[in-house]
Parts: C-alpha cells; sequence; structure tokens
C-alpha cells in the first residue's frame, strides 16, 4: 500500500473534496492543503485495500464505489461498509494499529489516503475538521460497539438454544420411544382380553385375575440392586418356562419388577389353571408395561414442561421489564438452562440465604449477569469442578456470589477484564464484551461488583440494592487487596487495580 501510493501521480481534486460533507464548507487554503496531501488509488472489485493484521496507517476517504471491512475467519464475517462520501480507516486520536478484518472493493472504487504523519499538521491547520474526525470517531466506536454486542447476543443465544435442543431432545425421544411401546402393548393386552374372554371362567376366577392385576400395579416397583434383580427375573423365567407359558422370557421382567414372587403366581396358578394361567400373565404383564410407560411419559412431558417453564421464568416473556424479582428463582433458572453444561463434571454447591427478600429489578437482565458469570467459570474450570452460588444480606443490599475453583485469573489480566472488547480467547471465539455487559447492568441498576481470584479459588460478588434508589449515584467502596488482587465497579467507576 505505502509503495503504491508513494508512486501514485493522481491527487484528490477540490471539487471532490467539496462532495464530502466533513470537508465541503472548510477554506480554499484548507481544501488545497487536502489536495496536496491526499493521494488517490483506484480500485477493482474484490481487490484488497487492507488484510487484516496488517498496520494501518492512513485515513481514507471513499470518493466513489463501495469498501467491505471483513473478518478472515468468516464468523459474523462483515465488520464495516463505508460507501462514497465517508471518510474511514485511521482517524486522529484513534488507538487503532492494525486493520480488524481485511478490507476489499465491492464496485470499482477510488480512494483517498492521508498518512498518519500528516495528522498532527491537519489539525493545527485545521481544528474545525479535528473536530468533526472525533465526532466521526464517536460514531464509528458507538456502531462497532453495537454491532459487536449484538453479535455476542446471538452467540450466547445459539450456546443457550443448542445445549436446549439437547436437553429437550431427551425427555422428547424418551417420551416418543415409550409411546410407541404402548402401542404394541395396548395391542398385546387387547389380543389376551379377547383370548381371556373365550374361556369358560367362573366370576370368582376373572375376580382372581382383576384381584391380582390391581394388586401388582399397586405393589411399588422393587429397588433390589440390579444383581438381586436379575436373580428375581430368572426365577420367575424358570417358574413360568416349567408352566409352559408362552413368551415366559418377555413376561417375566415386568412381573419381577412389580415386586410379584412365586408364590402369589402359584396362588393365582391354583385359582385358574394352567390353561388359562398363559393368557391372563400376558395381559397382566402388559398392563404393568403400560403402566410403566405412562409413567416414563408422564416423567419425559413433565420435564419438557419444566425447561419451557424455565426458559419463559428465564426471559422474562409476558412480564414487565422492571417487576419484583426472586433472584433464587432467577438463579435456578439459569442453572436449568445450563445444565447441559454440567455432565461432564460439574458439581453445584448452592448456599441460598432463604430469608432474601424480592428485589425490584430487570428480571431478564440479572439472568444476563448469571449465565455470563456462571458460563465463564464452566469454561474456566474446563468442563470439570465445583461451581459455587451463594446468596446472602448485607444490610441494605443483596449479594449474589458466583464461584469457582478452577486455575483462577492471572495478576496482570484481572484488572482488564471489564474493558470492553478485552478478550483471552481465540479470535473468533469471544468478543470481550461479556463482563463489559455486566458491568453495565450492575450499574444499570444502581449495583456494585467485585472480583476475587486465586488458584482454585475465583469469587464475583454482585451486590443490588434492596429498593432502588432515585439517583444513580452510589458511594463506591474503597479498594481492598486482603487476597493480592481485588476490584469494585461501581455505578460511575470502571475496575481499578
Amino acid at each position: 500500500m505505502a509503495q503504491n501510493l508513494a508512486s501514485a501521480e493522481a491527487r484528490v481534486s477540490i471539487d471532490d473534496l467539496r462532495k464530502i460533507a466533513v470537508f465541503a464548507d472548510l477554506p480554499c487554503e484548507q481544501l488545497d492543503w487536502l489536495a496536496e496531501h491526499l493521494p488517490v488509488m483506484h480500485f477493482e472489485p474484490g481487490e484488497i485495500l487492507g488484510r487484516e493484521g496488517e498496520p494501518l496507517d492512513y485515513l481514507t476517504v471513499i470518493l466513489e464505489g463501495e469498501i467491505r471491512l471483513q473478518r478472515e475467519n468468516g464468523a459474523d464475517a462483515v465488520i464495516f461498509r463505508g460507501f462514497a462520501g465517508q471518510v474511514t480507516g485511521l482517524l486522529p486520536y484513534s488507538r487503532l494499529t492494525h486493520f480488524s478484518g481485511t478490507s476489499r472493493a465491492v464496485l470499482r472504487t477510488r480512494v483517498a489516503f492521508l498518512h498518519r504523519s500528516l495528522f498532527t499538521e491537519m489539525l493545527q491547520r485545521m481544528p474545525l475538521l479535528g473536530q468533526r474526525l472525533v465526532s466521526i470517531m464517536a460514531d464509528r466506536i458507538r456502531e462497532t460497539t453495537r454491532i459487536e454486542t449484538q453479535r455476542d447476543k446471538l452467540v450466547a443465544l445459539g450456546k443457550l438454544s443448542a445445549g436446549l435442543a439437547h436437553e429437550l431432545n431427551n425427555p422428547a425421544a424418551a417420551a416418543q420411544r415409550a409411546t410407541g411401546s404402548l402401542r404394541e402393548a395396548l395391542e398385546t393386552v387387547r389380543e389376551a382380553s379377547i383370548r381371556l374372554a373365550r374361556h369358560a371362567l367362573s366370576t370368582e376366577q376373572r375376580e382372581m385375575i382383576t384381584r391380582f392385576e390391581r394388586e401388582a400395579q399397586l405393589t411399588p416397583s422393587t429397588s433390589a440392586d440390579p444383581l438381586a434383580q436379575s436373580d428375581h427375573e430368572e426365577r420367575i423365567t424358570t417358574w413360568l418356562e416349567a408352566r409352559h407359558v408362552a413368551d415366559a422370557w418377555k413376561i417375566a421382567p415386568a412381573i419381577a419388577d412389580a415386586g410379584v414372587e412365586v408364590p402369589k403366581l402359584e396362588c393365582l396358578a391354583g385359582q385358574v389353571g394352567d390353561v388359562v394361567l398363559s393368557d391372563a400373565l400376558i395381559r397382566i404383564a402388559s398392563l404393568l408395561t403400560i403402566a410403566k410407560l405412562i409413567d416414563e411419559i408422564e416423567i419425559s412431558t413433565k420435564r419438557i414442561s419444566y425447561l419451557v417453564q424455565a426458559i419463559k421464568e428465564y426471559s422474562y416473556m409476558d412480564q414487565a421489564a422492571m417487576k419484583e424479582v426472586d433472584l433464587h428463582q432467577g438463579l435456578e433458572n439459569t442453572l436449568t438452562i445450563l445444565s447441559h453444561k454440567f455432565k461432564s463434571g460439574i458439581t453445584v454447591i448452592r448456599e441460598y440465604d432463604e430469608s432474601l427478600p424480592r428485589i425490584c429489578a430487570f428480571g431478564g437482565e440479572l439472568n444476563q449477569i448469571w449465565t455470563n458469570l456462571m458460563a465463564n467459570a464452566i469454561e474456566a474450570m474446563h468442563g470439570k469442578g465445583e461451581l459455587r452460588v451463594r446468596t446472602a444480606r448485607e444490610l441494605d443490599r443483596v449479594l449474589v456470589e458466583i464461584g469457582d475453583n478452577g486455575p483462577g485469573i492471572p495478576p496482570e489480566v484481572l484488572p482488564h477484564i471489564f474493558d470492553p472488547f478485552f478478550t483471552t480467547k481465540g479470535v473468533g471465539e469471544g468478543t470481550g464484551l461479556g463482563l463489559d455487559t455486566v458491568g453495565r447492568i450492575i450499574k444499570n441498576h444502581h449495583g456494585e461488583i467485585r472480583v476475587s481470584s486465586r488458584p482454585g479459588d475465583t469469587r464475583f460478588q454482585v451486590y443490588l440494592p434492596l429498593t432502588q434508589p432515585r439517583t444513580t449515584a452510589i458511594d463506591t467502596p474503597q479498594k481492598e487487596d486482603d487476597a493480592g488482587n481485588l476490584f469494585t465497579l461501581g455505578p460511575d467507576t470502571k475496575p481499578t487495580p
């Protein structure tokens, strides 16, 4: 780029500059200076102005066409679109040093460039232009923050959705399997009932079969260990085979699971006879299977209903934004939403102060705090460890503490964790806005967040007022350093070491 610009003979014309809003009303001598120091280059569609990671040394004025700044990793790729009449690239007072993405021409594009070495002279000659460029930079920061925040939310939503899909799929699949088995069992019951109806049974025999069915269904399922249960099934199977009962291997598990012992079967056989016994036991075993399948379907649908309710409460759907919030319910809903992350080896330890009152807050935003802090803790522990959730009341505030026994936050990183766009994750894995969002939400609630960290013990402590004050002012506690690294973030402060 630098060599191409050095050899560029074309310079921007004053007429071109007057078409750009920030330059339009500048005096002629200032436009003359700009025209003299702004070389112009042409780019064909797809041609690269600068690659991601390369030094960014030039203020860019788009005279014609369109450019697009895009990340090479393709994750939510487009960062910025620039059109004719816009001033972009490196701006005065900007801390940018390198291209944050690869800049390409979308159409046939004509661009003028001003090197950073000329910024000081430009600002001295044109203080009004300096103010305008600072305003452009502020607008760009706001727009970039908005885009990255939206991206961060979508990424978080995607992760939550993937976990919830897995959590919902398990009970849904179980219910579906049980439904298929239920149809088969009902058909077996129908056929066995038809066969029983063909036998010339006395009233006493029919009552005996009905009573046996009822008692077997009312008997709690055996809770014996697997070995004992296997022995029980084997005894039942042996007895059934000795009586030449059809499909003994199918019938035995259901009868054994109902806790029916061989003496009770002997009693039934003595009442109805061996001819009727087979059809009676097939019907009884099928009814027991149906009852068990119904229980499975009920458990599965209750799990689905519980998850849906947790999602609804987590997001505060159909509810006013500011309302009285049960912190424990919010924490439990968040733990439910994240439960798929616990299965690889996370143990959740709860220490709740059950006397905590409800507080007035934006419930959905508080759950966003808990989600960020818990997800960070799980990632820090690499999916194995203790996630500690504690609540307490401290005078006129409530405390919610999220802790973990992971490796801790390095001392050189700790002072920066609440800075916007600061992240220790790889490219494309994080935006660095999670804890920045946490800090802004807490500030909006007139609260405070503290963090202390050492290997094996990291704690984020969120303090929220019991009642929302009329003003946004809040006293920020003094810096504490008991553990060697403790920082605070209040409504009007950034974390300071």
